[in-house]
């Protein structure tokens, strides 16, 4: 297995409790969940891919992150879970012939891994971000939810109920070495190679080679180093041509009351009156972020110091489509992403940042500062006619955590792995992570990722 993420846990846990004999390859290091604050410079340090700084290149180019530890993705993300929508699933079964995933096919899986991740609703209190935008979507008429998320959550002795992050490191990895499985952090695999019927993983660990050999290899390194993997192999065909991810845009918006406290959060409700297309949310919301988010606005000069309660963060993301690449460059460790834009999507995204203010003031927002450079403060609907109807390429600042789809599975010819996640040409050898979802979902995708990685993992045992 290389890569513990949801995908590579989920695979893990369920080969070693069927009693095989896995071996974990992951690259990052191994750390407890409580090792640092999360959304912290500190946590970007110690659990991110090249400290966050990562993007994929277009106009305008797109930051994302990797967790880069074990547990991937689960150990900085906020928690939040989605079951695949059905139309989502009907039009991969549709285009890309995958078999056998159909709404009944998955609701095993997917309700094993709820129970195991204790998904839930919080039982306490939503923030008040959260309530901000559940009153605007009220207001308007507008579908939103409150999302569940892998939280076991307690009631403390003053009646405030607090939870804690379900995430690879506490759920599926210890019941994959309870079964034996064998973990190693801090081995990078490199090159996959094919020898007398067997596979044979060429890795670094600690600055010296190391080979690993074994009958079968799960390729669970996420939806960039997977195909980066793959075509440093040689393994070349429909791989990393694909990435799809949800490009967002950002609003920063300031009320009358206080609406936080100091503490990071990402509330948990959702808009998705206009789902798949366009899907709005709460983004992370603490004095660094707001800090990053008012670089747009340097004429507002607000006062940070005093201001900052009554201030949050809300995302707008569109399901961006299937052009992005993913390349190797010569003596690199890091792949080039690059991540064209059509118009079209523009103009979605222009869409979406008008909705999305439409949304704060119907919430009481008193001013919306987007993350478009030049646009200025935004201070009620009738400012909405000075969003154009096509986002300007230079001044646009977007940033996506959802990536996926740059080893689509499906049973046509675009299709880089099977319906079950083997690579189409090659025995053996399998990808089981976000890299195989056909298309962007419009929602997290750590779900579907679990779902699915359990899903093909059973069948491989069936197949046995």
């Amino acid at each position: 297995m290389v890569g513990s993420g949801p995908g590579g846990a989920a695979t893990a846990s369920t080969l070693a409790s069927a009693g095989k004999d896995v071996t974990v390859l992951e690259e990052g290091p191994r750390l407890e969940l409580e090792s640092c604050s999360p959304f912290t410079i500190e946590e970007m340090a110690q659990k991110y891919r090249s400290g966050g700084l990562t993007m994929a290149i277009g106009a305008p180019k797109i930051p994302f992150v990797e967790g880069c530890c074990v547990g991937g993705g689960s150990e900085i993300n906020s928690g939040l879970y989605h079951r695949t929508p059905p139309d989502v699933l009907a039009d991969w079964r549709e285009r890309f012939r995958v078999e056998h995933i159909r709404d009944a096919d998955l609701l095993p899986h997917f309700q094993a891994c709820e129970d195991e991740l204790s998904v839930q609703l919080n039982p306490g209190e939503a923030s008040s971000i959260s309530l901000k935008m559940k009153l605007g979507a009220d207001r308007l008429g507008w579908k939103s939810l409150e999302v569940p998320r892998w939280f076991k959550y307690d009631a403390g002795p003053d009646g405030r109920t607090s939870g804690t992050r379900q995430s690879m490191t506490k759920t599926m990895i210890p019941r994959a070495l309870a079964s034996n499985c064998k973990l190693m952090p801090g081995v990078r695999a490199a090159r996959l190679t094919r020898e007398k019927g067997r596979w044979l993983v060429m890795a670094e660990r600690g600055g010296e080679a190391v080979t690993f050999d074994a009958d079968s290899v799960f390729v669970c390194g996420g939806a960039i180093q997977s195909p980066a993997l793959l075509r440093r192999s040689g393994i070349v065909r429909n791989i990393g041509n694909s990435l799809a991810l949800h490009p967002t845009v950002k609003v920063t918006a300031m009320f009358d009351e206080e609406v936080r406290g100091d503490a990071p959060e990402v509330a948990a409700h959702q808009v998705k009156e206009f789902a798949p297309e366009i899907s709005m949310g709460c983004s992370i919301t603490s004095l660094p972020y707001l800090a990053l988010s008012m670089l747009d606005h340097p004429e507002a000069k607000v006062d940070l110091a005093s201001q900052r309660r009554r201030m949050a963060i809300y995302y707008a993301m569109i399901t961006g489509p299937t052009a992005g690449s993913i390349r190797n460059v010569p003596f690199s460790k890091a792949p080039i992403i690059r991540y064209p834009l059509s118009d079209g999507n523009m103009r979605s995204l222009a869409k979406a940042l008008r909705l999305l203010c439409q949304l704060v003031f119907a919430a009481g927002a008193t001013a919306a500062y987007p993350s478009v450079r030049g646009l200025g403060c935004i201070r009620n609907d009738d400012d909405l006619s000075r969003i154009p109807g096509e986002l300007p390429r230079a001044h646009t600042n977007l940033m996506t955590i959802h990536l996926f789809s740059s080893c689509p599975m499906g049973e046509t010819a675009q299709c880089a792995v099977d319906s079950f996640g083997r690579v189409h040409g090659h025995e053996n050898l399998f990808v089981n992570d976000a890299s195989i979802l056909c298309t962007a979902p419009g929602v997290n995708p750590q779900g579907t990722v679990m779902a699915l990685a359990r899903r093909n993992a059973l069948h491989f045992l069936k197949a046995l």
